[in-house]
């Protein structure tokens, strides 16, 4: 039965309430607003106006970089083959510092973005993100022919969403066809991605890493609530890395590493992820993880020195990134800056691996990425021409 909005309210307005099954909504946004009192004004008394001169009055003082010396190093990881050791050609690096920041030591390998894809059409996307990709989003290796040649993806990030027994529950069997065409579509390594499902991520990764072997990929992901010494199991049988995923906790991190090696696991393919929060929504805890995650790999601790990545792509889950609001400014706009800015904070944190999905954001990172390689004071930046953009 289909009923408008109309018939709806009627039938509220006879029997008071009403409830409904089996409904699906399909929508750009729904939004519920609620009604807030006023901002109430806070007198400001003499007191208050010249403390807050004496604030704003900063005087001008000699400044030089606190440089720090560090006794450990972070652990490189490499991704894809050339061909002359049996691989598809392209390869990436990650990792490899022996300082936190960049005034201290110019990083040896800049930090690289991932372009996310997925099995299956995401409707559930932002509209400023589908506008790019709608096209393609029936066909995967499409997805990943665009993000390559039009974006100049470096690496692609694929999660096979239609393997969740809620969803489609497609067989593995169907996930390693997949990216046996992957790996044929494009030559940029990989970031192999499940469901979310923890029964049917392990027997799914395991699939795409016997039809991927030998071709460097990152196994996303081993963590706590699966089975991750199959998922270890797969990347050294098949010659993968592992992203060993936690949340916010780095004592959770040093353990499910110290499991991953006890298993057998070579540290050096290792990548972890500390889970990013978005910008305004707990990104203070991601910062607070990473941070210490990084100093504690570089005072010498080898069970954390391994390189971090960032699920960036949470931030456009913020409402400020996609909500209409003329008072927040365009959208077209306001969600790239958002993920942008939750990249950048990350960044500083000493994440070395964005996995991302607006083009924009993912050029203005790569920029930004390369900064880390090159002698502080002596930088140059030059953007791209982001004509694209306006797809």
């Amino acid at each position: 039965m289909f009923m408008d909005l109309n018939g709806i309210m009627e039938l509220l307005n006879k029997y008071g309430k009403i409830q409904i099954k089996d409904i699906h909504i399909t929508a750009d946004e729904i939004v519920i607003n609620i009604p807030s009192g006023g901002q109430i004004p806070i007198p400001m008394t003499q007191q208050m106006e010249k403390r807050v001169e004496q604030i704003i009055k900063i005087p001008e003082v000699d400044w030089e970089p606190p440089i720090n010396e560090y006794k450990g190093y972070i652990r490189e990881v490499q991704f894809g083959k050339p061909k002359s050791e049996g691989g598809r050609g392209k390869v990436v690096k990650i990792g490899g510092q022996k300082a936190f920041y960049r005034f201290e030591e110019p990083q040896p390998n800049p930090p690289v973005v991932t372009f996310d894809i997925f099995d299956m059409p995401m409707p559930g996307l932002p509209k400023n993100i589908r506008v790019f990709f709608e096209d393609v989003m029936d066909d995967p290796c499409e997805w990943a022919k665009l993000c390559v040649k039009k974006f100049n993806a470096d690496m692609i990030t694929i999660h096979h969403i239609s393997t969740d027994p809620k969803i489609k529950d497609k067989p593995a069997k169907e996930a390693a066809k997949l990216m046996e065409d992957l790996l044929q579509a494009v030559d940029v390594p990989f970031v192999i991605g499940g469901s979310g499902d923890p029964k049917k991520d392990p027997e799914v990764l395991t699939a795409c890493a016997e039809v991927a072997e030998g071709e460097r990929c990152l196994l996303a992901s081993a963590n706590l609530d699966l089975d991750y010494k199959k998922v270890a199991d797969a990347a050294m049988k098949y010659d993968h890395n592992v992203l060993s995923w936690t949340i916010m906790d780095p004592n959770m991190a040093k353990d499910l590493n110290r499991r991953l090696i006890s298993h057998g696991l070579d540290g050096d393919r290792i990548v972890m992820d500390p889970t990013t929060c978005s910008l305004g929504y707990g990104s203070e805890f991601s910062i607070n993880a990473m941070t210490r995650l990084r100093l504690s790999g570089l005072k010498g601790d080898e069970l954390v020195n391994m390189p971090m990545s960032s699920g960036t792509t949470n931030a456009i889950g913020a409402r400020e990134a996609w909500m209409k609001n003329p008072e927040w400014g365009d959208r077209e706009y306001r969600l790239p800056l958002w993920e942008i800015t939750t990249g950048l904070t990350m960044l500083l944190s000493g994440v070395d691996l964005f996995m991302m999905l607006h083009p924009l954001s993912i050029n203005i990172i790569k920029e930004f990425g390369k900064l880390t390689t090159t002698k502080f004071g002596e930088t140059k930046v030059e953007y791209d021409n982001y004509n694209w953009i306006d797809a």
